[in-house]
């Protein structure tokens, strides 16, 4: 050691202080944020394993409010495929129905006109008079006729001498006309046409003059 400056070393003093200085920087002590890392990365594993956990779940509320809404739409689809086939079912019924007695009201009417078909037939053996035969099926057949009229069958009038028209008429045979004038006109009606509420069921069958 120098007396005058006891801050200078010698040559000797400094290599043993740089030994100790490089001694001293080469033992480090251990790092203290290594445990705090490994902690970290737990935590971290936990809470994905809870983000997974918590999303499973929802998917399986989910799934489950499908499986609901599903087994209604299901449920729904078999009860209006059953009342739909009662329904089906049922119309058909009515419809069967419908043309077996549709006619029941008007046979119904009827059925008094055949009373007096009978009482008539029953007591010509007992008449002699033929003027009273002929008056007793004459009123028979108004009452018929007034019956059908009640039920919106009518008769066409009498279309002797009219133009044929085939909305009206049907014709069966042509006959020479006795007149220029009925040429392509109704010479005599073999059969009344009907006409129901106004629509024609039977045309009239005619002769046409030519």
């Amino acid at each position: 050691m120098d007396l005058k400056n006891p801050f200078r070393r010698t040559a000797k003093e400094k290599p043993a202080m740089e030994n100790e200085t490089v001694k001293n920087e080469t033992t480090l002590p251990e790092n203290p944020e290594t445990p705090a890392s490994e902690d970290q990365g737990t935590a971290t594993a936990d809470t994905a394993s809870a983000t997974e956990r918590s999303e499973t779940e929802v998917l399986k509320a989910e799934l489950d409010l499908l499986r609901a809404e599903h087994q209604a739409v299901h449920d729904k689809h078999i009860r209006l495929f059953a009342e739909f086939d009662n329904f089906r079912k049922r119309t058909a019924k009515e419809r069967l129905e419908l043309m077996q007695f549709a006619g029941e009201n008007t046979l119904k009417a009827v059925l008094p006109v055949l009373d007096d078909m009978d009482r008539a037939i029953a007591n010509n053996d007992k008449v002699e008079d033929i003027n009273a035969i002929r008056e007793g099926f004459k009123l028979i057949h108004q009452k018929m006729q007034h019956i059908l009229g009640t039920q919106g069958l009518k008769a066409m009038p009498d279309a002797k001498g009219e133009a044929f028209d085939t909305d009206k008429h049907e014709a069966i045979t042509k006959a020479p006309a006795p007149a220029p004038e009925l040429k392509g006109k109704v010479l005599d009606v073999v059969e009344n046409g009907y006409t129901l509420h106004e629509k024609v069921i039977r045309y009239a069958k005619v002769v046409v003059g030519e």
